[in-house]
């Protein structure tokens, strides 16, 4: 009886230490998989915010990068025209209180493909414009689609705020972001986007103003 004992004892020893060589064996291979899988699952970058101060007015340069989705590329494919909105409100911080807006821009853009030209035509500019409609003023076209998603994906001086509207000594903070606007889409298109996570697109950061751009 002894010797089945210690016999039983020894068995579970080596299947033991068995276990734990296995085990030191697939952790460098389970944590090159959580690795990748992270990779993967990796957010579009955060957008790469610049203000500058010039003729009494903040300007925004933005640059920022995302896949686009295969059903919005294939949208686009079709000739249905894409929006995209990005947003810069001007707040300014208030430790006794709720942060306040005091400036805001909103940008719009238009990208949709010509099957007859094969090209892209990318259209831009602020709502309400007097000089286009829907208040997209400046036109471009492309060749290629990586060509016309490279200009969706940056912004070149564009002005947010008015100084005199700042309080020098206040501490304000940009808030940015940037969205694939599904309310534009046709009708039916917007029910079919309904819960749909491939239409969601949207990236945003937010920077604090340097003393002397409010001075």
């Amino acid at each position: 009886m002894a010797f089945s004992t210690r016999y039983f004892k020894s068995q579970r020893l080596e299947l033991l230490a068995w276990l734990l060589a296995l085990a030191l064996l697939c952790w460098p291979v389970a944590r090159a998989w959580a690795a990748a899988e992270e990779a993967t699952a990796a957010p579009p970058s955060g957008p790469q915010l610049n203000v500058e101060r010039a003729d009494n007015a903040l300007w925004l340069s933005a640059h920022f990068d995302f896949a686009l989705p295969a059903v919005v590329e294939d949208a686009l494919l079709k000739g249905i025209p894409i929006y995209f909105v990005a947003q810069a409100d001007v707040v300014r911080q208030r430790w006794y209180w709720f942060t306040r807006t005091v400036a805001s821009a909103q940008r719009r853009v238009r990208l949709a493909y010509h099957p007859l030209t094969r090209r892209w035509r990318l259209s831009s500019g602020v709502p309400g414009a007097a000089d286009a409609a829907p208040g997209l003023t400046l036109t471009q076209n492309f060749d290629s689609l990586p060509e016309a998603m490279a200009a969706v994906r940056r912004i070149s001086h564009w002005k947010i705020a008015d100084v005199a509207g700042l309080e020098p000594g206040g501490q304000y903070r940009v808030q940015f972001s940037f969205e694939l606007d599904t309310t534009e889409l046709p009708r039916p298109l917007q029910i079919g986007t309904l819960g749909q996570s491939d239409w969601v697109l949207s990236v945003s950061a937010s920077q604090s103003l340097a003393e002397e751009l409010i001075r």
